[in-house]
């Protein structure tokens, strides 16, 4: 990248506007100045378009071991048990932390404050908690939404990284530490230099 580029600097860089990434945003956008890259619109990506819903234990009948078990099953031994275990085990205050970003998942109905769980695939109890069949649109849209109020949150759409930028290229260094990102703006065709602590 030679002088013309322009250099952005951050504490945090994340590359991807998913959920996991503005997830991530938001949990830090309180301590920290922040920019997430997309290579394509903001609007755009695969969680966008995840219809099913979110695999959580809710019912009092139902248990997390239960939950395990299932998704070991459903699995065929191709499953981290360790992963699934700790998945398992948060998805409950996740699924809170999005009902508290706003994420409106379906209801039994208009008076109940229960939530509809329904039943698929491999699960043996019904734990699949859902925003209609738009669940992705619900969760991205929302987690967007807030991600553009937040004042610490700069989101670049059209922005894809090219290569990181290390501390064992820029100056040999023996311990290899990520210091950024070369970027190139797809939209003015452009080079841009994106560091972050």
């Amino acid at each position: 990248m030679g002088p013309m580029t322009t250099t952005h600097h951050y504490d945090l860089l994340i590359i991807g506007s998913g959920t996991a990434g503005l997830t991530l945003a938001l949990k830090m956008a309180d301590q920290a100045r922040i920019a997430v890259l997309s290579k394509s619109q903001l609007e755009e990506g695969a969680s966008l378009y995840a219809q099913g819903g979110i695999s959580v234990v809710l019912d009092e009948t139902d248990s997390l071991q239960s939950h395990i078990d299932d998704t070991l099953r459903a699995g065929a031994g191709l499953c981290d048990e360790e992963v699934v275990r700790f998945t398992v085990e948060h998805a409950k205050q996740s699924v809170e932390w999005l009902i508290d970003q706003g994420v409106s998942f379906t209801r039994d109905d208009m008076t109940t404050e229960s939530y509809h769980l329904t039943q698929e695939g491999g699960h043996s109890h019904r734990r699949v908690i859902h925003s209609a069949d738009a669940t992705g649109r619900a969760v991205e849209t929302t987690l967007l939404d807030k991600a553009k109020a937040h004042p610490n949150i700069s989101l670049f759409p059209f922005h894809i990284g090219i290569d990181l930028i290390t501390s064992r290229k820029l100056f040999n260094e023996a311990e290899n530490r990520c210091l950024g990102c070369y970027v190139l703006d797809i939209k003015a065709d452009q080079p841009k230099t994106f560091l972050a602590q």
